[in-house]
């Protein structure tokens, strides 16, 4: 249960920054908010912190009010700076490093022997450093001997890594450089909102004619050329009936499939019985706008498909994303330069995060565990007998879901994330946590599954730590330090070595020094399909834009990175892509009876995340201060509620409070949450755990909800 915090300690420095006064300092790093990770200069003096956007190629020199104020968080109020420990009175009370780590071991020893080594449970995050999330899972597989690690990427890249590796025989969100779309002719974004959650990219898509898959009229379909307005679920639909109007009008590339690909045949026999006017029964998308779609596509001279969380956070996510890339195969798109799929990777280090070893099935270098081979090469770095490593884990909301249980972990430790607000089914999944004999949380700042935790650490934040993130583009980038932790601060590189000794592991195994990790890193993904072996501090020091995959060369000029994927071939043995021949199936519920309404979630500007930090920034909760439910006009008249008003929305599984906006533009079908809000307003509350049987991605975008007046008076705080 959670319970109230102690008071913080007091905030060194004030304003927009941390830290005591000094020397005048500056540093060249990058925005620790989403995958587009905008280059910043950040500098520090008389105390304060400031930040200023540089002419980084993806945001030559913008930066959206996230990065303008990510200072902020510096100095929040209630920064962690002791640990803390829930005592016998229930409450979280600080006390000492030691003290707090010997807890800590002494619990996990004592799970593991009366449960065995899968008893303990690790949850990782997509904005942890590469050396962080590469260190977190070889202790997992080392220290703890588990099988149960997995991170909060299983629910942004998932489904689209999946159709990705499928397809191409490799993932990497975009297997080009962001800069390639400002020659675009036309982009299609399916189910993608970047005008919001990475406005900086916008500026790479001014020229082109962009097509969007929206339910939503968002900002970026305010921009469009054409916007398509799918019903929820309906993806995977829509992009087999525009594959059948691709071959039916002649837009078919004969030359690129024959001699690129294979698999045609049976991708195209499933989409043949999708005809413009099932596909409009179906999706709500009118025939003419099909057309149009496939018109621009195959006419431009340089075009991309682009995919989102709005195409593949369902059940059915995988398959969705398969259909997309099989669309731009028929076209002729992947494998051009200046032509293309990719996936515009969410979290900051959303791609490094999920091919360096905290994914419940892959190990460095993105080699998946099962692989004899793959465990051989990584144990042989580690210095252990490939035996030793455990096997595969399940996915992120199955392990979630299995705290607690006969089947599942009695502790868990959690760096870097919030499943209380940000897991699906989120009512239940705090249920789980409340389960557990040890929840262990690492962060900066008290969340809400740190207020649940038994024992929380104090760790370092952005601006205080030196490591590599990967962005979207598969770029390697430098982050540097521009303050010290503050006093009783650790980073999570020392957190997992005292951790690590404590449990009988020699101290020499995990490095503390962000570039010690990131050379072991190297040696681990060498060979690998995101081989990091060629990258370096150095060269990132030079100012070199590095790539992966990135080989050592041992003789002659070192490789200089790949920023195009697929020019001379898809990283199948036999070089040519795969068309994966897919279904549409309906989502695994639908509106109807008591629930008459499809309820989907998303972000909005102001907000990351579960929200954990941008709602301590204080100029942001102004813009967006509380939950809110957007709902067309005739919809909230039939519910009852009115503009400015309480509504209750509620699914199978929960209840959501929050303030109703109107929104002639939304299908009248179709509720609209951001789920970055705590509490009651949690739009988690509703969604479902249903999973997709190919990726482990969880039904985020549909669920089946009615919605009803709150009798409360308008103007009170919700959800917060």
């Amino acid at each position: 249960m959670s319970e109230p915090l102690p008071e913080p300690l007091p905030v060194s420095g004030s304003g927009s920054g941390a830290g005591s006064a000094g020397p005048p300092r500056t540093v060249h790093t990058h925005c620790p908010y989403c995958a587009l990770q905008c280059g910043t200069r950040l500098g520090h003096a008389l105390g304060e912190v400031t930040v200023t956007p540089s002419a980084f190629p993806v945001n030559q020199g913008g930066l959206c009010q996230k990065g303008w104020t990510a200072p902020e968080v510096l100095s929040a109020a209630d920064r962690l700076r002791a640990p803390l420990v829930r005592g016998a009175d229930g409450r979280l009370a600080p006390v000492g490093w030691d003290a707090a780590l010997d807890l800590v071991a002494g619990r996990l020893r004592e799970i593991r022997r009366a449960h065995g080594p899968d008893a303990v449970g690790v949850f990782g995050g997509g904005g942890l450093t590469n050396e962080k999330a590469y260190l977190l899972g070889k202790f997992a597989r080392l220290a703890l001997r588990t099988s149960r690690i997995d991170y909060n990427g299983r629910f942004c890249m998932s489904s689209a890594a999946a159709a990705s590796n499928a397809a191409f025989g490799v993932d990497r969100g975009l297997p080009f450089p962001v800069t390639d779309l400002g020659r675009a002719d036309v982009v299609l974004l399916a189910g993608a909102n970047p005008a919001e959650t990475m406005p900086p990219l916008m500026r790479h898509l001014d020229r082109a004619a962009l097509i969007v898959l929206d339910p939503r009229r968002t900002p970026t379909a305010e921009r469009a050329a054409l916007h398509l307005r799918p019903a929820p679920g309906t993806d995977l639909a829509l992009a087999l009936g525009l594959l059948q109007l691709t071959v039916l009008d002649g837009r078919l590339d004969h030359a690129f499939v024959r001699e690129r690909t294979n698999g045609f045949e049976a991708a195209w026999q499933r989409a043949l019985p999708w005809t413009p006017e099932r596909t409009e029964r179906v999706t709500g998308v009118p025939v003419a706008a099909q057309r149009e779609a496939v018109r621009l596509l195959a006419d431009a001279r340089r075009a991309y498909v682009l995919t989102g969380r709005g195409a593949e956070q369902h059940s059915k996510g995988a398959d969705t994303v398969s259909a997309f890339v099989n669309l731009a195969l028929a076209l002729g798109l992947p494998g051009r330069d200046g032509s293309g799929y990719g996936c515009l990777t969410g979290q900051g280090n959303g791609q490094g995060g999920r091919e360096l070893g905290q994914k419940a099935d892959q190990l460095p270098g993105y080699r998946m565990i099962d692989d004899p081979a793959a465990r051989e090469h990584v144990a042989g770095v580690w210095g252990v007998e490939a035996a030793a490593l455990p096997g595969a884990g399940p996915s992120a909301y199955e392990l979630l879901d299995s705290l607690g249980t006969p089947r599942g972990p009695r502790a868990l430790l959690v760096f870097g994330s919030n499943p209380v607000v940000s897991a699906p089914n989120a009512g239940h999944v705090t249920e789980r946590l409340a389960a557990l004999d040890l929840l262990v949380v690492a962060d900066f700042v008290p969340s809400e599954t740190a207020r649940m935790a038994d024992v929380v650490l104090p760790v370092a934040q952005w601006a205080e730590e030196e490591g590599t993130l990967t962005s979207l583009e598969g770029r390697v980038l430098r982050r540097r330090a521009l303050l010290a932790p503050p006093p009783g601060v650790r980073g999570d590189l020392e957190v997992l070595r005292g951790l690590a000794v404590r449990l009988g592991e020699p101290a020499e195994r995990y490095p503390v020094e962000p570039r010690e990790v990131f050379e072991e890193l190297r040696r681990a993904t060498a060979g690998g399909r995101a081989d990091y072996s060629g990258v370096s501090y150095e060269r990132l020091d030079a100012g070199e834009a590095l790539h992966w995959p990135c080989p050592a060369v041992p003789a002659g000029p070192a490789h200089p990175g790949t920023p195009r994927l697929f020019l001379d071939g898809f990283a199948h043995p036999d070089g040519r892509a795969r068309f994966v021949p897919v279904e549409h199936r309906d989502a695994a519920e639908l509106p109807g009876g008591a629930l008459p309404l499809y309820a989907t979630t998303g972000r909005v500007l102001a907000h990351y995340q579960s929200g954990a930090q941008t709602r301590r920034v204080p100029g942001l909760t102004a813009v967006e201060p509380e939950p809110f439910v957007e709902i067309h006009p005739d919809a909230a008249r039939r519910a009852g509620v009115t503009a400015g008003g309480l509504a209750r929305v509620v699914s199978a599984r929960g209840a959501v409070v929050a303030r109703v906006r109107l929104v002639e533009s939304l299908r009248t079908d179709t509720v609209f949450l951001p789920f970055h809000f705590p509490g009651d307003g949690r739009a988690n509350l509703l969604t479902s755990g249903a999973l997709d049987p190919r990726s482990g991605m969880p039904e985020f975008k549909v669920s089946a909800v009615r919605v009803e007046p709150v009798d409360a008076v308008p103007g009170g705080a919700v959800g917060v």
